[in-house]
């Protein structure tokens, strides 16, 4: 390649930044879920400045990028990259695993969502597993897949059957149980109450 054509590369390669910068963000947000002003507040930048960022025609400071990239939970690499595949298949093995006694608790998403955890719990007959509590604020969400759970929170006992779902504080002491002969598997979905 000659050097006037290496250039010209390069050139197209800079000129494509903002609208490659603009597409991730909008994608990346897009795909969590959120608004511009949810996660403008999360980086900590006004939501005009996010707006302009989507639009493809900022130049933003690396601090802004990097507060971006924070609130998105990505690498400056990720948000300046040229577009991945639209989708990716993940084995159940590459997702994070914990085993706390007999229980198992798998991440159910690749990748960290801001203020949310998502977590499938896998509770053999008799095991337990206590919670550990979350910031003040946080709602927890559990939802029965299969076999029955007993859930300990707010001081309240409650037995979920499949298709059941108990919203409670997860900011207080709470437990899991499987009082049943057969494995019970749960989905725990929490939403984090931001820090002041």
């Amino acid at each position: 390649m000659g050097a006037n054509a290496l250039a010209e590369c390069q050139r197209m390669s800079e000129e494509d930044l903002p609208g490659r910068l603009a597409r991730n963000l909008r994608t990346l947000r897009e795909t969590r879920g959120a608004t511009q002003v949810q996660l403008a507040k999360l980086a900590g930048v006004p939501r005009a400045t996010w707006a302009h960022l989507e639009s493809g025609a900022a130049n933003p400071t690396l601090s802004v990028l990097h507060r971006v990239a924070g609130a998105l939970q990505v690498s400056l690499e990720e948000l300046l990259a040229r577009p991945k595949a639209s989708a990716r298949h993940y084995r159940r093995d590459s997702l994070p695993m914990k085993q706390r006694g007999a229980a198992f608790l798998r991440k159910l998403l690749p990748d960290p969502l801001p203020g949310m955890e998502f977590d499938r719990m896998e509770l053999p007959p008799k095991a337990r597993i206590t919670g550990v509590p979350h910031t003040p604020g946080t709602r927890e969400y559990l939802a029965c897949e299969s076999g029955t759970i007993a859930l300990v929170a707010s001081g309240e006992r409650f037995i979920l059957e499949v298709g059941d779902v108990v919203v409670f504080r997860g900011d207080q002491k709470h437990s899991y149980e499987n009082p049943g002969v057969r494995t019970a598997v749960g989905y725990s979905v929490v939403l984090l109450a931001p820090s002041l």
